[in-house]
């Protein structure tokens, strides 16, 4: 029962932060400061969101071959590569430290 519990609480909680987002003045969301976070926060989660998925391991910091393929996709966006080809290198790179034992 506690399962049903969070998820309504959670369901809530999800509809109660979309209304917020709807009910907040038009004027605000002009305000240059407002657009600047509305812009680069974005970025900051997907980057967190990268970094801990790629460097955590539970509750334990790890390197292991995940951090090998991020460092191949960052390589080939250095590069410009296209998307598909940044993702490939870093799925190519990460099953192939994973199959050298790494």
């Amino acid at each position: 029962m506690n399962v049903w519990i969070a998820i309504v609480v959670t369901a809530v909680g999800c509809y109660a932060v979309k209304l917020a987002g709807l009910l907040v003045p038009a004027g605000v969301l002009e305000r240059p400061l407002v657009r600047r976070l509305a812009a680069l926060l974005p970025v900051a989660l997907l980057a967190a969101l990268t970094a801990q998925q790629t460097f955590s391991d539970g509750q334990a910091l790890v390197v292991d071959a995940r951090a090998a393929g991020v460092a191949a996709a960052a390589v080939a966006l250095v590069l410009r590569a296209p998307f598909l080809v940044v993702v490939g290198a870093a799925v190519v790179v990460t099953a192939g430290v994973r199959a050298l034992g790494g």
